[in-house]
């Protein structure tokens, strides 16, 4: 059944054009991501549908009676009002009928009279009929799920990602037709994505979303349309099949207006060799020639954002962590921590929100004071940080102003210079977008501009607070490759579960309680580990025991005389491990952090080697060390579920 229906729209904003003739469809069970470069149009679009905006051509046909559900970047909210009664006042009609149920059953406290018994009569036969008795309980489980532990919270209490989680909660228990979703994982921990993807993907629900984060967009969407050059594809399938058709089209339009190009050069000599005369066939390859040259003109691939900027020097200590500990009131943040950074590591932090993640980021940096302990950095140490928070400060400036307020030129890692103008213009800021005030940037090119005043003082110490929020997806893909390549240190607080993946080497894991877990590998691997399985499977075990003594009690209040001949649960005899195993495992325990040593010093030598036979032997030997790490990781993991058992 077909939902929704967009004919040949447009829309402009002045001389900058977002789209034009575009035309899609959703039909009943779609579950559509749109994608695009920041700037491109895409909350526009959003808007469209939602009625919120109006496209300048075209239209857009909505099936009569549709329920639409829209979650917003900044939604508004009565402050004065909690959280339950927030969600409650939503569009759903369970909260509507509750809402009414709730005000007859106060009215007819003092009010006893037939019309009044008779309509809460109706509406308590109503509430059976939509199951709501139980709907206040069920709004309470939702919120719990997004982080809501007070539900009697003032909503003027609560932060802009609250917010926005509260928000997600109205909509989704509001369960309209068609939900929009810009942005929906921002501001949620990992936990909370990957709740949300079972939630969207075991309903039959029609999405459409605008989303960063790649994992949740594979999990949850069956199609992607992507806006480009102002025209709409569409690609039946997941992000690889579009990454690589997206190549393709490229590639193949590149092809074509190469070729447009080559006959409009031997078009335009027959043109000005063309005699006088105004014969039939002159004319209609004079005609011909028009459109060639139209064709021509178009563009190739749009200008790609470049990430080229000269690290400061980095010497040989990075910053020491020793026995520190911090503590807000009765909260316990870190407990005696120690860690040593190394040149040219990555590391990946995670945990659920308000653990402490931030505050061990602003305590590395000076920036939050330690109860004891002590952190050093080395002299040459120069931090750049992207954080949540961070945009830019003064948005009546203009986008050159806020660049020239650094510094007018820009030494590159080749040794040449580059002035602002020029580096705004490699960051995907034309020129008449430099002097527009920053206010009139959409949210992702702000963000884009936040991260080049970020990278233009040379760091060699990036720390990445969700550095993936408000960015599209083409440009995160270009600042992993750009993070890749970094020489220096780099920390990542990211939900951004693909991004974490493909970055870090290792992770420090926020487990609450000022304990903080070093485990050697990315997020999925650490999702994976064996004790995650084990706890699994423990929990499995103590409700598998509970049954067992219920039926066990309810057998002996029927039959007190059998008591003694009751079978006992089956209990499974753990074996130890052997001596053998012991001596592999303590192996395992020195080889490990030895390899790694290694590997990192045999990266440090390649950076500054010039002799090509010993670049030859140093590359074979990382070789062999990179796959006896990982072989000897995952035998540990195997061994620890041994131990642990």
């Amino acid at each position: 059944m077909n939902l929704l229906s967009v004919e040949n729209i447009s829309k402009s904003y002045g001389i900058r054009t977002l789209f034009k003739d575009v035309s899609f469809g959703l039909e009943d069970g779609d579950r559509v991501a749109l994608v695009a470069r920041n700037g491109a149009g895409k909350s526009t679009l959003l808007n469209i549908l939602s009625g919120k905006d109006q496209p300048d051509t075209g239209k857009v046909t909505i099936r009569k009676g549709l329920s639409i559900g829209v979650l917003q970047q900044d939604p508004q909210f009565d402050l004065d009002k909690s959280v339950i009664e927030a969600v409650l006042e939503g569009e759903a009609e369970v909260s509507k009928l509750v809402r009414e149920y709730e005000l007859l059953l106060e009215q007819s406290e003092h009010d006893a009279s037939e019309a009044t018994q008779t309509k809460l009569h109706d509406a308590m036969e109503r509430m059976t009929e939509l199951n709501a008795w139980d709907h206040e309980t069920e709004v309470k489980t939702l919120l719990s799920k997004l982080g809501f532990t007070e539900v009697a919270q003032k909503v003027s209490t609560l932060s802009g990602g609250q917010k926005k989680r509260l928000a997600l909660a109205q909509l989704l228990i509001a369960e309209p037709e068609l939900l929009i979703l810009d942005e929906p994982t921002n501001h949620l921990d990992i936990d909370m994505i990957e709740w949300l993807e079972g939630y969207l993907t075991s309903r039959n629900l029609t999405i459409l979303l605008v989303t960063h984060d790649r994992y949740f967009l594979d999990r949850v969407c069956q199609r992607i349309i992507e806006i480009d050059k102002e025209t709409l594809f569409n690609y039946d399938g997941d992000f690889p099949y579009f990454i690589e058709r997206k190549a393709e089209r490229e590639e193949q339009e590149a092809s074509t207006l190469e070729k447009s190009r080559n006959l409009y050069r031997r078009e335009l000599i027959w043109v000005r060799k063309m005699p006088r005369a105004r014969g039939t066939k002159q004319k209609a390859r004079t005609d011909a020639f028009d459109k060639v040259a139209e064709k021509a003109k178009g563009r190739v691939q749009e200008e790609e954002l470049k990430l080229e900027v000269k690290m400061s020097r980095m010497g040989g200590k990075i910053i020491e962590m020793i026995h520190v500990h911090k503590s807000f009131g009765d909260k316990l943040i870190l407990k005696d921590f120690d860690y040593t950074f190394k040149k040219g590591e990555k590391i990946g932090i995670v945990g659920k929100n308000g653990v402490g993640k931030s505050t061990l980021l602003n305590a590395i940096m000076g920036l939050e004071p330690i109860d004891s302990g002590k952190i050093q950095a080395g002299e040459t140490i120069v931090f750049g940080y992207y954080s949540q928070t961070g945009m830019i400060g003064n948005e009546e400036k203009r986008v050159i102003e806020v660049i020239k307020d650094i510094a007018e030129f820009f030494p590159l890692a080749d040794g040449t210079k580059m002035s602002a103008a020029q580096m705004l213009q490699r960051f995907l800021f034309p020129p008449q977008t430099q002097f527009s005030y920053v206010s009139s940037l959409s949210g992702g090119e702000r963000r884009r501009l936040y991260l080049l005043t970020v990278l233009m003082k040379n760091p060699n110490f990036l720390i990445l607070d969700e550095p993936t929020n408000d960015l599209d997806i083409l440009t995160l893909g270009i600042l992993e490759d750009f993070l890749l390549d970094f020489p220096g240190c780099v920390i990542i607080v990211s939900h951004d579960r693909y991004f974490m993946d493909k970055l870090v080497d290792h992770l420090f894991v926020f487990e609450g309680e000022g304990i903080i877990k070093d485990f050697p590998g990315n997020y999925s691997q650490w999702r994976e580990k064996p004790s995650n399985a084990r706890a699994l499977s423990r929990e499995i075990e103590s409700s598998n025991k509970t049954t067992a003594i219920k039926e066990e009690n309810v057998a002996k209040k029927k039959n007190p005389e059998a008591n003694s001949e009751l079978p006992t649960p089956n209990t499974q005899v753990k074996r130890k491990p052997s001596f053998k195993e012991k001596f592999e495992f303590d192996s395992l325990e020195k080889d490990i952090p030895a390899l790694e040593k290694e590997k990192i010093e045999i990266t440090d030598k390649l950076s500054f080697c010039v002799d090509h036979d010993e670049i030859r032997k140093l590359s074979e030997r990382f070789a062999v060390v990179e796959t006896e790490l990982e072989n000897k990781s995952l035998r540990w993991l195997e061994m620890s579920e041994i131990f642990s058992a």
